[in-house]
């Protein structure tokens, strides 16, 4: 009889990777299954239960049609939290697991910190976990996102105040002041979807991915003129930012007069972080 995960990579091999197939293996067994490593890859497939069969076939097939495994399980991994995610919400990504690390060995104490475009609450709630003294404020324009964001906060047990609000229009007389602002903004530009896995393309939130061709920095431009004005005295203002306009967000930043503008490079050597001081 073969292993349960011959029986895995048999089923996907045709949609995926040897790589891709252990990961999504080891999450379907561990997160899903409560299955071990060494059952997976020592354990018979006809050992398991009927319940457990199903549950793993229901998985494959979801897999086959590209679902990505973080939505088909509900959950994620993001700055070693466990989120709820659905198709609502973006997949938290591990490059902004660096801004949120950033953030963290940069601040400390009773700093103020707004989240624009909050989403699923994942840099909120990790700078609230890693920053308990912090008064965290998280935005999205999104009710279901909001939604998903305030079951995490409960869930995991943290205090971010989280509200409905769009950086475009916000409500007249908005005037708090924050000792850090941080986004990570909508940043694809229509022409990168090509280059898009289907597990992004078909599945995530589009409105949380993309922007237009003719404007790829307009969310950059509009927080960048109200951080200038919402941020305290030398607040400090955090993006992660498409790769391919590192120059151009930084020069948004001169132009509304940050200061100590740097652009940081992620694991992977891209540009992907813009930070800057008010």
């Amino acid at each position: 009889m073969e292993s349960l995960f011959t029986y895995i990579r048999r089923q996907l091999d045709t949609q995926y990777s040897v790589t891709e197939i252990k990961s999504l293996a080891s999450i379907i067994c561990s997160d899903s299954l409560n299955i071990s490593t060494i059952e997976l890859y020592t354990g018979k497939y006809t050992d398991l239960s009927a319940d457990k069969a199903q549950k793993i076939q229901y998985i494959l097939e979801r897999l086959l049609h590209h679902e990505p495994i973080q939505y088909i399980i509900g959950t994620t991994i993001f700055c070693n939290l466990t989120f709820k995610v659905t198709p609502d919400v973006l997949i938290p990504r591990p490059e902004t697991e660096e801004l949120v690390n950033l953030i963290t060995h940069e601040n400390n104490g009773k700093v103020s910190i707004l989240d624009i475009g909050t989403g699923s609450g994942c840099i909120a709630i990790s700078l609230n976990k890693n920053l308990p003294e912090a008064s965290v404020t998280g935005w999205d324009i999104s009710k279901k996102a909001l939604k998903i964001a305030t079951y995490n906060n409960n869930n995991i047990k943290t205090n971010v105040n989280f509200k409905e609000r769009d950086i475009f229009n916000l409500p007249p007389n908005t005037s708090e002041q924050f000792d850090i602002i941080v986004s990570n903004p909508p940043y694809v530009t229509e022409k990168e979807k090509e280059e898009m896995q289907p597990e992004v393309l078909y599945h995530e939130p589009s409105i949380a991915l993309f922007v237009e061709d003719n404007d790829p920095l307009r969310y950059y431009r509009r927080i960048a003129k109200y951080a200038s004005k919402a941020l305290t005295t030398d607040g400090k203002l955090y993006f992660e930012i498409n790769q391919h306009f590192g120059k151009e967000t930084a020069e948004i930043l001169q132009k509304e007069h940050f200061k100590e503008i740097r652009i940081l490079k992620d694991f992977y050597q891209n540009d992907r972080i813009v930070a800057a001081v008010r």
